[in-house]
């Protein structure tokens, strides 16, 4: 998971585009390593399992019938320029409500035996898809919906109480939308128009991959070992990538790699992954079998000299460029605003996690009559309390989420480091609260044969997503501790000069 990671209403018309065939397992060959390895390797070749009836029949005028591109010409330039077709979801909320409650039994109907078996939740992003949400966060004027923050978390979390492994795959995709829907984002508009285009059209999934075997994450430091070196009019891609959410359906890969130049620079080069063109040099090792979301599909990638066009080197500049030192006013603004995103989306949805939880338990609390109490366990004030405090965290949780997504839609993004809290103090509180639920139904709660287990495991997921909560202490304290000491030299000014250097010192070296 780049882990390093709402009733129907009136019918909406069917989109007059082919329906949405996720990308990227339509077609693959599985050559299976020792049983002992518990892996194998998956090549975007050509066996991939059949594709469902709800939209399998592409049309005669569908883009997925054309002629495939070579991957050596830029997709850019390859997609259909057509009149969005996207169904749009309306803007009454009562009418979204509606729709996210139509759609939670079917995304939750497959979810347990997905977790089982690990197995990609293709029917659910067809689903998604057919209702207009994949393409929400694209902007208006690129024929998506727009959706605010607000928006885009209300339809997260629905999704995530339902199946979590779908939502953090659609979570990955509306981050991406929304950093390339800036006005200031840097990439080239041709290929940002592509990315666009393709999720309205077709519902393409976009992700970043950047967690590596050596490196770990980038956002610890370091070079990547993926190196994309300079070939003719274009670029060779080749590296290793690891916890790639969502891959047996991305079309888009935006893969963090460095230059082979002598002076490397480093960045973002984007892949596009085209499933009916036979490309045996991105591999795909089925390698997930993780504790928690095991449906969402984040496994390794190898690229073997890949071929890109010139323009998908999208953002790439030099190591230092990247610091915080050099960052542009546009720059961290742009952080900020992803962080704030990142954290809203996130938090709602192992929020709603611990909400799925909280459910379940209150219905085996009001139904569980032991005969040595005579009555059922909600009537027991030890366990009302229990749940009492449950019932507190998840206010809070709303409390502190609803706060941090209205700032953001209102231009005022909370610092990255209030973001950082926000998430810690999210996520461990959503664990803490099925944590408490585990406790009260004992064996109950741990049989897989009820889903609090599974919501347990799911919910654990949470402490591993960037930024970490080390690294969230670190600066809340580091930004307090150096807040503190320029209140000191400020006072300290005031009573006689020698004081204010020395002060100022102290505060740079806490910083360094």
């Amino acid at each position: 998971m780049s882990v390093e990671t709402e009733i129907e209403i009136e019918p909406l018309a069917e989109p007059a585009h082919a329906p949405f065939v996720p990308g990227g397992r339509e077609s693959m060959k599985i050559v299976r390593r020792p049983r002992r390895a518990r892996r194998h390797c998956v090549r975007s070749r050509a066996a991939l399992p059949p594709v469902l009836p709800s939209y399998a029949a592409a049309s005669s005028n569908s883009p997925l019938s054309r002629e495939p591109v070579p991957m050596s010409v830029s997709l850019a330039a390859s997609l259909p320029s057509r009149e969005s077709s996207l169904r749009r979801l309306p803007d009454d909320e009562t009418r979204l409500a509606a729709l996210l409650d139509r759609l939670v039994p079917e995304l939750a109907a497959d979810a347990a035996r997905n977790d089982v078996d690990g197995r990609f939740p293709h029917e659910n992003l067809a689903r998604l898809q057919r209702a207009g949400l994949i393409a929400q966060v694209v902007p208006r004027e690129f024929g998506g919906a727009g959706a605010t923050l607000a928006r885009a978390s209300r339809i997260v979390a629905a999704v995530a109480r339902a199946d979590p492994a779908t939502a953090l795959v659609l979570t990955m995709t509306y981050l991406q939308h929304r950093a390339l829907g800036r006005p200031d984002n840097r990439w080239p508009a041709q290929v940002r128009r592509a990315v666009f285009d393709s999720a309205v059209a077709d519902g393409a999934l976009i992700n970043a991959l950047r967690v590596e075997p050596a490196l770990g994450s980038p956002s610890r430091g370091g070079l990547p070992d993926t190196i994309a070196r300079r070939d003719g009019d274009g670029w060779r891609l080749s590296g290793h990538k690891l916890y790639s959410t969502g891959i047996p359906a991305l079309r888009w890969l935006a893969v963090w790699a460095r230059t082979d130049e002598p002076q490397p620079r480093v960045g973002v080069f984007l892949v596009g992954r085209d499933p009916h063109v036979d490309d045996a040099r991105i591999r795909v090792i089925e390698s997930w079998d993780h504790l928690g979301l095991r449906a969402s599909g984040s496994h390794e990638v190898v690229f073997d000299d890949v071929r890109l066009p010139l323009d998908h080197a999208v953002d790439v500049r030099t190591p230092d460029a990247w610091s915080v030192s050099a960052a542009s006013h546009a720059d961290v603004d742009a952080q900020t605003d992803q962080q704030a995103w990142m954290v809203a989306l996130l938090g709602s949805l192992y929020d709603a996690v611990a909400r799925a939880a909280r459910d379940w338990l209150l219905a085996f609390a009001t139904t569980r009559t032991p005969t040595g109490v005579g009555a059922p366990l909600a009537t027991l004030p030890r366990v009302q309390e229990a749940v009492g405090e449950i019932e507190g965290w998840l206010h809070a949780n709303r409390v502190l989420l609803d706060d941090h997504v209205a700032r953001t839609d209102a231009g005022n993004a909370p610092a990255v480091t209030t973001s950082g809290l926000v998430k810690r103090t999210v996520t461990e509180q959503a664990i803490r609260a099925v944590e408490q639920a585990l406790k009260l139904s004992g064996n109950h709660g741990l049989s897989r044969r009820n889903p609090l287990e599974r919501h347990y495991r799911d919910v654990l997921c949470s402490r591993v997503h960037t930024p970490q909560d080390d690294a969230i202490a670190v600066a809340a304290g580091r930004a307090a501790l150096d807040a503190a000491a320029r209140r000191t030299a400020g006072e300290g000014a005031g009573e006689g000069e020698g004081r204010t250097t020395p002060r100022a010192s102290a505060s740079g070296r806490s910083d360094a």
